[in-house]
């Protein structure tokens, strides 16, 4: 079913107001009256609209500070200036400063209809032009969110359900998994996209800090609070707000937290007034909530009001199929932040960062890629690219350990003369085939190259 037209209609004229929503409302129209200036900016910053219909003379705020707020909050949504006969000169000036349209008063029923048609028309086809993009990334994931495994194409799917509404989400997963990029999705895919993705990682503070950092405090609350302070719960009004490490958040605080969530007010640190809020909370966790509920550290009832909706992401060892993609996404996004030309990345890089666990996950993969692109020189990405940690698994793989003999033997020898005595039996073992030997040794024939050149065997 196709999402109907969010119109505001601002008019210090409440009958006047009321009538225009009305005629839009009967035509199919979703509106939203502001009887006040005053009123309609704090709509536009706590909520999201197609159409914004305002009358261009008010008292305090007037039609001009809509227009600028709805063209800074919602970038999106076309303005039209309602006006008396003598303000059609300033509803000229308002069209130049970005206002698509001006209407007269008293309005035409016809004519407002057939303006507001002719202005969702033309958001319908900004709509259908974003889902064609989207349908144009589904290959490469949700906005970032990037896998071809069965595993990820299912989160995806999920994902695209959950974005467009205001329900809380509960993202879980090792450490490393993306938990913050798939909450970014979920908001930038959502109708809040055009408000503040608010991130707070709760386990890097204290309890009290916690609290004052969640809901604000107004000075003197505490020892250091020289002046007043709005929380991330202010900050986030009309979008998101993403709790990181949601399991760590102390008894004390998390009983706030629901009643926050519950209510829709904060009360900042200090006082008992109440602050409405508009906030969709996202939280993640790499803990199992379940167990800290059983051991009394997290409220149930709090674990039922985040997760109205869970995403659970998977480790990159159970998704391998994903890492080959997922090291071109970054071999690319890396040459272009640090004016590197990358040409290739050599089979036998790609077969050890296929080979290595990733204990990291996807994190240590992108800050691999990343110190390979850092550290290259030729343009090609090679096994001597690797970080030591992935060199280290890659050459500890079958066939390349030595026999008990062979090890005592070695034992006593300097590196150079063990690394040697490994290059050449490996080439003796290989026939003579550099590539098949590179292979074996889990290096590119680059590097072996050089290796035996410094060897003395070429």
């Amino acid at each position: 079913m196709e999402q109907a037209i969010r119109v505001l209609v601002v008019d210090d004229d409440e009958p006047h107001a009321e009538a225009v929503a009305e005629s839009l409302d009967r035509v199919g129209y979703d509106c939203v009256v502001a009887s006040s200036g005053r009123e309609g900016l704090r709509l536009i910053e706590e909520q999201t609209f197609d159409i914004v219909l305002t009358d261009l003379l008010m008292e305090e705020v007037g039609g001009m500070e809509i227009l600028a707020a709805a063209k800074r909050e919602l970038p999106d949504a076309e303005v039209v200036i309602l006006t008396g006969h003598s303000g059609v000169k300033s509803a000229v000036t308002a069209m130049q400063a970005g206002a698509t349209t001006y209407l007269t008063k008293p309005l035409d029923v016809g004519e407002l209809r057939t303006v507001a048609a002719k202005v969702s028309e033309r958001q319908r086809l900004a709509r259908t032009n974003i889902d064609l993009q989207r349908q144009l990334n589904e290959r490469f994931g949700f906005e970032g969110v990037i896998g071809n495994s069965p595993q990820m194409h299912a989160i995806i799917a999920r994902l695209r359900q959950i974005a467009p509404t205001s329900a809380s989400v509960l993202i879980t997963g090792e450490s490393g998994t993306g938990k913050e990029l798939v909450a970014k999705a979920l908001h930038n895919n959502s109708p809040r996209r055009y408000k503040p993705f608010v991130p707070l990682n709760c386990a890097a503070l204290s309890e009290n800090i916690l609290e004052s950092e969640l809901f604000g405090h107004i000075r003197g609350a505490f020892t250091g609070a020289d002046r007043e302070r709005k929380g991330w719960f202010e900050h986030a009004n009309g979008g998101t707000l993403f709790l990181d490490e949601v399991g760590d958040i102390p008894l004390s605080t998390q009983v706030k937290l629901l009643r926050a969530l519950e209510s829709g007010e904060i009360v900042r640190v200090g006082t008992n007034e109440a602050i409405k809020v508009n906030v969709r909370l996202i939280s993640a966790t790499n803990r199992d909530l379940a167990e800290s509920i059983a051991n009394g550290s997290f409220r149930q009832d709090l674990f039922h009001r985040l997760k109205v909706v869970s995403v659970k992401l998977p480790p990159l060892r159970t998704r391998r199929e994903d890492i080959p993609l997922l090291i071109d996404f970054f071999a690319k996004e890396f040459a272009a932040s640090h004016g590197k030309s990358i040409a290739s990345i050599t089979p036998a890089a790609r077969k050890a960062l296929m080979n290595y666990p990733w204990p990291g996950n996807v994190r240590e993969l992108k800050n691999t890629i990343e110190s390979m692109v850092v550290m290259d020189y030729d343009g090609v990405l090679d096994v001597d690219d690797l970080t030591e940690d992935v060199q280290a698994a890659s050459t500890s793989g079958p066939g390349t350990e030595p026999s008990s003999n062979a090890g005592a033997q070695l034992v006593g020898l300097p590196l150079d003369a063990i690394e040697k005595h490994f290059i050449r039996a490996t080439l003796e073992r290989a026939g003579g085939n550099r590539e098949e030997a590179a292979r074996i040794l889990g290096i590119g024939e680059r590097t072996l190259y050089r290796k035996l050149k410094e060897y003395g065997e070429t």
